[in-house]
Parts: C-alpha cells; structure tokens; sequence
C-alpha cells in the first residue's frame, strides 16, 4: 500500500481551508487552474506508459477536481479514518485521472505517477483498493461501483454518521443491468447521502451510446426509480458546486453530468477512437500547447 506525502497533504488541507472561505468567483478559478495541471499530468502518464483512456480521463477531470478540490470531506493522511466522505470511480478505466488527483492531494507522492501502469506498480490500469490509499474499492468491470456506493451509504446510515457518499459512472456504463437495481434499492432506502454521477460524454468504446442502446431520457429514468435528478455542464465548475448540494427531498441524487470526451484538446474532443488511444509525440505537443493556453 502507497502511503501519504505529509508536504503534499498539508498543502492540500491548505487549499480546502482556503477555498472554504473564499467567495464563489475566487474558488471557480483556483479549481480551473487544477484541471488544467490535471490533464497535463495524465497526458504525461499516458504518453510515458504507452497505454491509457485519455479520451474519459479528459472527460472526468473536471468532476474529480470539484469533489476532491471542494466537496468531499477526506484527509489524504488518514484514508480509511470511520467518518471520511467515500469516493468510488465505477468507470475505472480512468483511472489515470484518480491517480493524479490523488497525488495532488497528498494520498501519496506524486512520483509514482511515473510508474502508471508499469509492471508490480500499485498504479495499474484499473483502481486497486490494496495498493492505492484513496481507491474505495477495485473498479474495472463496468456495473459494480454504483452497488459498492448503495452498500456504502447503507453502512453509514447504520452508523449514524451523516458521510456522503459519490459514484462517478460512464455514460455507456449504464448499460450495466447491475446499475439499475442498485438504484431501484437506493430510490427505495431513500439514501439521500449517496450521490450517483454520471459522466454523460456519450461515446463508449468505439461507438456513440445512442447507436449502441440508447439511454434517453436518462433524466426520466432516474426520477422513475425515485431519485432527485439534477443536471450540470461538467466541465462548470460553478456549477458543479451547486449540484452537490444536499438532497431537497430526501431521496438519493442523481447527477447527470453533460461533459465531452477528450475536453481540452480539440483533436481528441468526441471522437470514439480516443477511448483508448495513446497521443504520438507531435499530438503530444500539440495537446500541450492547448491545455496552457
């Protein structure tokens, strides 16, 4: 198991203390600024590892940012303490993104993210609870996180303590049977601490969600198994702050997070074949000078 970066982790409770007392219009940037740094070190780990999905890395940034940057209560330093916020990434294959957002906060030190995907490397391909503070459980197989986040909340309720709990989905991943019941078991508990986002970029691997079995009016379907249904552009930071906003009616909150796949570098934007494509050196360049522009 990685263990903490003490400096890394002292500067990152100094962000959260800083942005708690900022106003809206000073913590917008501080968290765009982040995102950006977020994306130039995933495109470094994929480019260095030959292998990644830098199109849903790109897409699930921003959300990652928002919730680590300002939403989740968690302490880098102390990853399993009883009360913490619980964080699961069900579209695992991102994982690239997770890696460096937990670095950045300190859950361990940012040199490993050299090792990405390397062979005996904590930071394989896919999230592994065992080896990586931070990783709530081993996300991969598409359908399980959002039953893992259900049991989750379940458990806090039965504690008595108010964690929240937050799934992020892929979009294509909803086609997961596994998904529904889950939500039909939650919309019933009426887990009003478990937050389900869904990262709607719609594209899956190698095709568009609507061509492969569509999932409109997603909204709808949400609400019909007894969710509250918000929506936010994924990549609004602003917005994404209003959306983790405690529950109005008492049931769980879905989030359809409208996003778009490779957000950032506008050759990889929304095209299917960048699920899982690695940039050569020119387009690594070129993705570069985007990102800081």
């Amino acid at each position: 198991m990685l263990s903490a970066d003490s400096s890394a982790a002292e500067g990152y409770r100094q962000l959260r203390q800083s942005l708690a007392a900022a106003p809206r219009h000073e913590v917008v940037p501080e968290l765009q600024e982040l995102s950006v740094g977020i994306r130039l070190r995933v495109l470094e780990m994929i480019e260095q590892a030959g292998l990644g999905h830098i199109g849903g890395d790109f897409s699930v940034t921003d959300i990652l940012v928002t919730l680590f940057g300002a939403v989740l209560d968690v302490d880098p330093e102390h990853p399993d303490a009883l009360g913490r916020d619980r964080f699961i990434l069900s579209k695992g294959h991102s994982a690239a993104a997770l890696y460096a957002t937990l670095a950045h906060c300190g859950y361990f030190s940012s040199e490993e993210l050299a090792t990405f995907t390397a062979p005996y490397s904590p930071l394989n391909g896919h999230p592994n609870r065992r080896e990586v503070p931070g990783v709530e459980t081993n996300t991969g197989p598409l359908g399980h996180g959002l039953p893992v986040a259900v049991g989750c909340a379940v458990g806090a309720r039965l504690r008595g303590d108010d964690s929240r709990t937050v799934v992020v989905l892929g979009d294509g991943e909803l086609q997961e049977g596994s998904n529904w019941e889950a939500a039909m078991t939650a919309g019933h508990q009426r887990l009003e601490r478990l937050y389900a986002v869904v990262d709607r970029n719609r594209l899956q691997q190698g095709a568009r969600t609507e061509e492969t079995v569509g999932l409109d009016p997603l909204t709808a379907k949400w609400a019909s198994f007894g969710w509250e249904v918000r929506e936010a552009d994924g990549h609004d930071h602003s917005a994404l702050l209003d959306v983790f906003a405690p529950s109005t009616t008492g049931k769980p909150v879905a989030i359809v997070a409208h996003t778009v796949k490779g957000k950032g570098v506008s050759f990889i934007e929304d095209r299917a074949e960048w699920h899982h494509k690695v940039p050569d050196p020119q387009q690594a360049r070129a993705a570069r000078e985007e990102l800081t522009r």
